[in-house]
């Protein structure tokens, strides 16, 4: 049975939503503005009015660093996530890198793993797909097609990148062709081993399996496929009520099939105005805060401080239990006594060694 935890009223129509993987931010494109919120209090952390039109995607690094946004203006920019924590209210950052290259808008968009080295791919209506560097903002590949690109996927070896196009065919990039060259054109009747066809209407989201054999995509056709990427086939076809926006594959929650299981933190609502603090005085929003920056300068104990105190705590916890077992105790003493004979031994020798080379008398 579907549980709300939570009804959130956002600023205006989301177009785009994602989370960091350690948990602790939201980030969603609210017409041509980026919205980050931290999870634990609801608090509005940052607005990033850095694109010219509508946002069309989101994503973070593995390691949630960074996050990447692309728009309709084309543009795809990545941001360091400690930057824009650590700017004033007053002050938009700068993003790490600008990439306009495309001339068409962004419409997807697909990080690889390696935190700020990773590499990461971009698709776009102007028939091209793209994989860039984040470290450098290098552009390390560009790949025309014969249509227009609407997601794209990287597997988890980063072996191939899928585009889904326009026309419902998914194609098969293959990134460690020899030679190898920056720019390249995927012919699709010379590719016919590397294209999935079932689908009748644009590809809107691809998905590969951590294990790189199965690939599951969602159309506006409203199917969402599941395909064998080593013979092409599709093993099953999933039918909805309206074009599928989104799906992915993901493992299962430990207790996602407890009929019993509930959210274990409760989630607050999200402030609507920038570091508001109308969520934080509600009951029933207890939870850890983490606070970066200037954050920390909000009354009552930071994270490190918090920290500090759980370590001395269990600290003397288990000095309590070392002296409650006297045996083990008794044990560990006898122990450091032995270790502490051997090292007067081991330093007696060596002055001793070094009294006779210093005191030996020349030849």
């Amino acid at each position: 049975q579907d549980q709300l935890q939570q009804k959130i009223i956002c600023p205006g129509p989301v177009t785009c939503l994602t989370a960091s993987p350690n948990g602790l931010y939201i980030l969603a494109g609210v017409a041509e503005s980026i919205y980050l919120w931290e999870v634990s209090n609801g608090n509005l952390l940052a607005i990033l009015n850095r694109h010219y039109q509508d946002l069309t995607c989101l994503c973070f690094t593995d390691d949630s660093s960074h996050f990447l946004s692309g728009a309709k203006d084309c543009l795809a920019l990545v941001w360091n996530l400690y930057n824009v924590l650590q700017a004033e209210p007053s002050q938009i950052p700068d993003p790490r890198h600008v990439w306009s290259r495309h001339s068409l808008p962004i419409t997807d968009l697909c990080c690889g793993f390696g935190g700020p080295l990773a590499r990461a791919a971009t698709a776009s209506l102007d028939q091209t797909a793209k994989l860039w560097e984040i470290s450098s903002g290098e552009l390390l590949l560009s790949v025309l097609f014969d249509v227009g690109i609407m997601a794209v996927t990287l597997d988890l070896s980063e072996y191939h990148m899928f585009c889904g196009g326009m026309d419902g065919s998914i194609f098969q990039v293959d990134l460690c062709t020899w030679p190898v060259q920056r720019d390249r054109t995927f012919q699709t009747e010379r590719e016919n081993g590397k294209v999935f066809k079932g689908h009748r209407n644009q590809v809107t989201c691809l998905s590969v399996s951590t294990d790189g054999s199965l690939l599951l995509s969602g159309s506006h056709d409203e199917t969402v496929r599941l395909w064998d990427i080593q013979s092409k086939q599709c093993l099953k076809t999933m039918n909805h009520k309206g074009p599928v926006t989104n799906a992915f594959i993901v493992l299962a929650p430990a207790n996602m099939f407890n009929p019993d299981g509930k959210p274990s933190m409760p989630l607050p609502k999200f402030s609507r105005h920038l570091h508001g603090t109308e969520s934080s005085d509600e009951p029933g929003t207890e939870g850890v805060t983490l606070r970066l920056g200037l954050h920390q300068q909000e009354p009552g104990q930071s994270y490190l401080e918090k920290a500090e105190r759980m370590y001395s705590q269990m600290y003397s916890t288990r000095e309590k239990n070392l002296v409650g077992d006297q045996e083990h105790l008794t044990i560990q003493v006898s122990e450091l006594e032995e270790e502490v004979s051997n090292l007067r031994k081991i330093n007696k020798d060596l002055f001793d060694f070094s009294t006779r080379i210093i005191t030996k008398p020349a030849k």
